[in-house]
């Protein structure tokens, strides 16, 4: 409790001077609240086939369906409808996958630094191995044999896979704190491991763990992105992934049904623009050199 009070009381006054920290943050929960309140204004059946003519151009087109804003793809589905349910299942998959990643990470980082011999050993040719191995090929190979995926076992299976480069950061960063004199006098005044990890380097490494999550959530979404788009991923859950791999499947850029395949595009390009925003300010943040910036 201690730990989450420091930590708590002294960010929200570190994001109000960092203002990339604060544009990230606000371009993410745009993004955010657009999938998740967007569906109070809108028609989920609209979403589904046949829910409008097929085919049809934004509304503001000629040609284009009243009331259908971005156009129908190829079986009728309201895109506009389609991408705001998508976005909450995208971010889903970014939020499990990035939180179980650096929770994995910061567990075997802090204890391979802090204890070192054979469990160090271990976790170091562990990670080095994961990291000369594509992660997304692990992931085609493992997901092509599962039926009846949904978005959070997906998202399980890319957080089994994503936290050998965090782990790898972690560890570096916790093999030159526990030198420092703090801890050393922590250790001298009889203070247990736990503590020490819990009240002394937890709390200094949190903007530098916060960072770590945001790249490992980044990430996930980026591989969910690329199943879907090989058709690995659920199909009977919405995402923006899911959008992509239809737009790809019915030919919409030959087609030159752009308004399909861009609605998508730009959310995704917005939430890694937002997420890069948030990991740099936490970088400023975290990193000495870069805090007369802040």
């Amino acid at each position: 409790m201690d730990v989450a009070l420091r930590i708590a009381g002294t960010l929200p006054g570190k994001i109000g001077r960092n203002r990339l920290l604060a544009a990230g943050i606000a371009v993410v929960l745009s993004i955010a609240l657009f999938g998740f309140v967007g569906r109070v204004f809108i028609d989920p059946e609209r979403a589904d086939v046949g829910g409008g003519g097929p085919s049809k151009p934004p509304a503001w087109m000629s040609g284009g369906q009243p009331g259908y804003f971005l156009g129908t793809d190829v079986q009728g589905r309201d895109v506009l409808a389609d991408v705001i349910l998508g976005t909450p299942g995208t971010m889903r998959v970014g939020i499990i996958a990035g939180a179980l990643g650096i929770l994995i990470a910061t567990i075997l980082g802090f204890t391979s630094a802090y204890y070192g011999g054979l469990w160090d050993n271990m976790v170091i040719l562990a990670t080095d191995v994961l990291m000369t191995v594509p992660a997304l090929l692990i992931l085609i190979i493992i997901i092509s044999m599962v039926s009846g995926l949904s978005l959070e076992a997906m998202a399980l299976f890319i957080a089994l896979l994503a936290w050998p480069g965090p782990t790898r950061a972690i560890r570096s960063q916790v093999l030159i704190m526990r030198e420092r004199a703090y801890i050393q006098v922590a250790k001298l005044n009889g203070m247990s491991d736990v503590k020490i990890i819990f009240k002394e380097m937890i709390p200094n490494l949190f903007p530098f763990l916060a960072a770590g999550f945001v790249g490992a959530s980044a990430g996930a979404v980026l591989a969910s992105i690329g199943l879907h788009a090989l058709g690995l991923g659920p199909h009977q859950q919405p995402s923006l992934g899911l959008t992509i791999y239809w737009a790809i499947q019915f030919n919409a850029l030959i087609r030159d049904m752009w308004w399909w395949w861009t609605a998508p595009i730009i959310l995704i390009v917005g939430l890694f623009l937002g997420l890069f925003m948030i990991s740099a300010g936490l970088d400023q943040i975290a990193n000495p050199r870069l805090r007369t910036r802040v």
